[in-house]
């Protein structure tokens, strides 16, 4: 019976997913079928908007730059970017920008934002209660992406749940806490973990066997995850903790709810496979929108460094960035990558022999809002003709339409909310 569901399932995905874009069409021939969708998710989430929610990094700082200046960069003109903001090179912590953003954010559709935290302390937590104050006055709510934040953060991975749930939550009487409605109507925070599942060791291209920076044991994890339940779920009727990963079986082992997928480098033609075999596993998941990957090199790397530049997503011939039709290629790749990881996630998401629908679980995060470093944000870029003589010389990848990943997105979500 696994067989014929999976054949069916790969038969039924197939077509939605173009294998070709041409120069003036950005959709497959196939009609996909949004009438439906529309209408199954709206009966079954009435806050539709709150189950699209944007990866998103409150760590730009520019008096002193913070993270405009990795690897190597001299901002404000040569930023961590291949393409130039529309802000430049804003502060986190600043109102005006909060405000831009917020208003970008709600005017998508999406209706939530999954804050980058490093830990108690960190920059990332000193601007939280400022994003907070300005997403509550656009109705967007707000949640956690638990980063990598030092050795401890298993031990502490309770009490930093309790900490957020207390200080952004409680103390602010859940003006903008996002709590995930499933479809019984029942209501609990969901909390995203990065870098959970490492491997203990790997080959580096010399062909020598290291340790894995940051790895911890499953069952280590499967602890502290049972200590926050213990610690936390007398309060909620469902607390979810997803990792960002696509091995279902050691998320299952390491005692978390599901996986949440990050990286665009897992083609959308994968997602089926992942599905099944979460839905196996008894774990939900969730696949991301995104743009495709457009990342910064390095311009230092160390003599016998296994240092590789990651090459531009949607895979292509190599691209000449001083041409405009080379540019307006990119741009087209990129919304055909956001249309297949978007129609793919709903596909999923919905069908009624994968888990999520048993669960009445439904949750897209995009990839990202403003991930400059890795060319995933669907924050504006500056339109190409914007930048200044001092700007081009640094090459950025800027196309004609700056704001083409927000307005695409735009158009998709409108479809459905």
């Amino acid at each position: 019976m696994e067989l014929s569901r999976r054949s069916f399932l790969a038969s039924s995905l197939a077509p939605l997913i173009p294998t070709e874009l041409s120069a003036t069409q950005s959709e497959p021939a196939i009609q996909f079928p949004w009438v439906d969708l529309r209408r199954r998710l709206q009966h079954l989430y009435p806050d539709l908007r709150r189950h699209f929610v944007f990866e998103y990094y409150p760590w730009y700082a520019n008096s002193p730059f913070r993270h405009w200046q990795q690897w190597d960069r001299v901002p404000p003109l040569d930023l961590a970017a291949n393409t130039m903001p529309r802000l430049g090179a804003y502060d986190s912590r600043s109102t005006r920008v909060l405000e831009q953003h917020a208003l970008w954010i709600a005017e998508s559709g999406v209706g939530v934002v999954n804050l980058s935290w490093w830990g108690r302390g960190s920059f990332s937590d000193s601007a939280v209660s400022n994003v907070m104050d300005v997403m509550a006055a656009h109705d967007i709510r707000v949640t956690f992406h638990l980063e990598p934040y030092g050795p401890l953060r298993v031990e502490r991975l309770a009490s930093d749940l309790q900490y957020l749930l207390r200080e952004f939550g409680e103390k602010r009487r859940w003006d903008c806490f996002f709590l995930h409605q499933r479809a019984d109507g029942t209501q609990g925070p969901v909390f995203k973990l990065f870098a959970t599942t490492l491997p203990e060791k790997l080959k580096d291209c010399h062909g020598i066997l290291r340790q894995v920076h940051g790895y911890t044991p499953d069952d280590l994890w499967r602890q502290a995850i049972d200590e926050a339940h213990a610690l936390l779920d007398g309060n909620f009727p469902h607390i979810t903790l997803l990792s960002d990963t696509w091995d279902a079986g050691r998320v299952r082992a390491a005692g978390l709810d599901g996986i949440a997928t990050y990286d665009p480098l897992i083609e959308p033609d994968q997602h089926l496979n992942y599905a099944l075999n979460a839905s196996r596993q008894g774990m939900l998941f969730s696949f991301n929108v995104n743009p495709g990957w457009d990342e910064i090199d390095r311009r230092t790397v160390e003599p016998g460094s296994c240092y590789q530049p990651r090459p531009f997503l949607p895979r292509t011939r190599e691209l000449d960035w001083s041409t405009i039709n080379d540019r307006e290629l990119a741009r087209q790749l990129s919304e055909q990558r956001i249309l297949e990881s978007f129609q793919s996630n709903l596909f999923l998401q919905t069908h009624p022999w994968l888990g999520n629908m048993a669960e009445g679980f439904f949750l897209t995060y995009i990839t990202s809002f403003n991930e400059w470093h890795e060319g995933t944000a669907f924050e504006p870029m500056r339109d190409e003709i914007a930048l200044t003589p001092e700007e081009r010389s640094f090459e950025y990848h800027n196309p004609d339409e700056g704001n083409y990943r927000l307005r695409y997105l735009t158009e998709l979500i409108g479809r459905l909310v």
